[in-house]
């Protein structure tokens, strides 16, 4: 919402806008113009023309409510953008895991590439401070958001899909209803562009097949038209051939960590090729690339501990988060698991039970509700007692506010202490990071 918010203030419009908390991106809106009021609340509608609201909003808020009662226009926030970038060249990146990283790294590339993209991506870009980028070229680049179907709203030229997965049940109810959905995305990619999926997913594939667009596949194993060779994983990086429909494009190199960063990095280049981007340029932009805050973003690093914070709540992004850092080879993997909604602890209870292999040591928090009610029966404890049964690490159930205490306590030389979840457990991370500093 902040991305397009800053789009608008460019074009000269009025901003108005609320968040239930203060936050780096509300004051940086404050001092490009907007009016910003801290609370949902009915007052806050006064001569409005037109309320924009994301998928996070519910029904019942206030605003909301208020706005509709006087007549006054309310649409989602991907309508508001279809609407507004009509005459850009839209590029969108959607699916489950790793669309924000992949966003932001084809906003890179574009930049590197001297096309000067307007991008609103959905985390913080560390190459450029912010969740948006505004430029005067013909692309656009969007995270599109499927958790409530409102990607169905763009028309891009290109898509590029990463995966699709069990997630956001609450709004789709079962996984045939969400795979139609896709489907229905991927036919509204136009007829003379380009598809980018993911070969590793049977669903996607399928999809994609059927759809008679004109579509790429990559994927991490000899077979789709993109695809990795002579792999080596370095660190909090990694570096690896790219091979494109035959030929090899030369060595690539990430200072971003993991296998599903390379996966991810696959589909960046295929688009970038059939955007005809020079390899020298690609390369370089992939090298430079440093990420999204939140993914895997090194908080504290001293002469013998590691301290990241990683936004992964899905039981598909955690394995793959303490598959990265179990292979640092330190002493001691130290996670603080902070479960999203209680829906997603509700339908991935079991999923959650096995995706913590790896670590030595896990804490549990309570439930970041992200507005949600509580479901009678799901709670933080249930997660930890169904981990307890499974064993393997050494595990404990510990509210919010007693974390950083119990960390910096007992902390060691070659610890790596890893903080996951997409609610507010960063700011665990931001307090343990200056805990570490002073003990340093």
């Amino acid at each position: 919402m902040s991305g397009i918010a800053q789009v608008l203030l460019a074009k000269g419009v009025r901003v108005s806008g609320s968040d239930i908390k203060e936050s780096a991106l509300l004051e940086r809106l404050a001092k490009l113009g907007a009016q910003i009021y801290l609370g949902h609340k009915k007052s806050n509608i006064t001569t409005q023309d037109l309320i924009v609201y994301s998928s996070a909003i519910k029904s019942d808020n206030p605003e909301l409510i208020e706005a509709r009662q006087r007549g006054i226009t309310t649409i989602k926030r991907a309508q508001a953008l279809a609407e507004l970038m009509e005459e850009k060249t839209m590029v969108t990146v959607s699916g489950a895991h790793g669309k924000t990283t992949t966003a932001g790294l084809i906003s890179h590339v574009l930049l590197k590439a001297g096309l000067n993209p307007t991008s609103i991506v959905g985390g913080v870009s560390r190459n450029w401070e912010s969740n948006a980028c505004l430029g005067e070229g013909k692309f656009l680049v969007i995270e599109a958001d499927e958790s409530d179907g409102s990607f169905l709203y763009y028309r891009p030229e290109y898509s590029l899909i990463t995966n699709i997965d069990y997630e956001h049940m609450d709004y789709y109810k079962d996984f045939s209803c969400l795979l139609d959905t896709f489907s229905k995305f991927v036919a509204k990619t136009k007829k003379n562009g380009c598809l980018f999926g993911c070969s590793q997913d049977p669903n996607l594939s399928s999809i994609l097949e059927k759809s008679g667009r004109r579509y790429v596949l990559f994927g991490m194993e000899r077979g789709p038209e993109v695809y990795p060779a002579h792999i080596e994983l370095k660190g909090l990086g990694s570096e690896f051939d790219c091979i494109y429909k035959g030929r090899s494009l030369g060595r690539f190199k990430l200072i971003i960590a993991g296998e599903h960063n390379i996966l991810n990095s696959l589909g960046v280049i295929a688009l970038a090729m059939e955007l005809k981007i020079d390899l020298t340029c690609l390369r370089h932009a992939l090298a430079t690339y440093l990420g999204t805050e939140r993914r895997l973003e090194l908080k504290f690093q001293g002469e013998d501990i590691l301290l990241l914070d990683d936004y992964a709540h899905h039981p598909t992004e955690i394995k793959a988060t303490l598959r990265v850092l179990s292979r640092l080879g330190r002493r001691r993997l130290i996670a603080i698991f902070q479960p999203h909604r209680y829906t997603r602890t509700q339908s991935l209870l079991s999923e959650f039970k096995g995706c913590f292999d790896g670590v030595d040591e896990l804490i549990i928090t309570d439930i970041y509700p992200a507005g949600e009610q509580p479901i009678a029966g799901v709670s933080a404890e249930k997660l930890y007692q169904g981990l307890k049964q499974r064993g393997g690490f050494k595990l404990e159930y510990l509210e919010k506010t007693q974390i950083s205490r119990h960390i910096l306590s007992r902390v060691k030389a070659g610890d790596t202490i890893v903080t996951l979840g997409a609610g507010d457990i960063g700011r665990i991370a931001d307090e343990l990071a200056q805990g570490l500093k002073r003990k340093d």
